[in-house]
């Protein structure tokens, strides 16, 4: 894959997320089709899609930006990367980045904290997210780098 600065300018009408990410894992990218999770400080719905073949897509998950309580930890991590899921980007937190940063996998976040969430069952999967006033749905696609994360409606032209 190019990095995102060049599928940028391949890609006129690709949006960047607004937001600064920190990369954890062995793979310092990450990109495919979209599978999104809206969800609140409870991730629930992160291990049950976690749980299942991912089929090289990127789990897109918005936590509302909250940094209170992580979204993945190393199990959920490791159980995403073993079923065959792309990476995750996730609007909120994760844990155990000493150990996701062993894994050949890719999670991009914007935090840590210590605190792991509820496990109340709360959350929707497969639902539109606007995410910084760009729209994001299941099947659009993500590339994500250490410059940032690009979404398009269409796979990324690369040459």
């Amino acid at each position: 894959m190019l990095s995102t600065p060049d599928l940028s300018d391949l890609n006129a009408d690709a949006q960047v997320l607004p937001f600064q990410f920190r990369t954890f894992g062995l793979r310092k990218s990450l990109w495919g089709p979209v599978a999104t999770i809206a969800c609140f400080e409870d991730n629930s719905r992160v291990k049950e899609a976690a749980a299942e073949s991912g089929e090289g897509r990127v789990l897109l998950i918005d936590g509302g930006g909250s940094l209170a309580k992580a979204l993945t930890g190393d199990l959920v991590a490791k159980s995403a990367m073993d079923n065959g899921w792309a990476g995750m980007v996730i609007i909120g937190a994760a844990r155990d980045v000493e150990v996701i940063s062993t894994f050949e996998f890719c999670v991009m976040a914007l935090g840590t904290t210590p605190m792991k969430t509820e496990k109340l069952g709360r959350g929707e999967r497969g639902v539109t997210l606007n995410l910084g006033g760009i729209e994001i749905s299941d099947g659009d696609y993500v590339a994500g780098d250490e410059n940032g994360v690009l979404v398009s409606r269409q796979p990324f032209l690369e040459a």
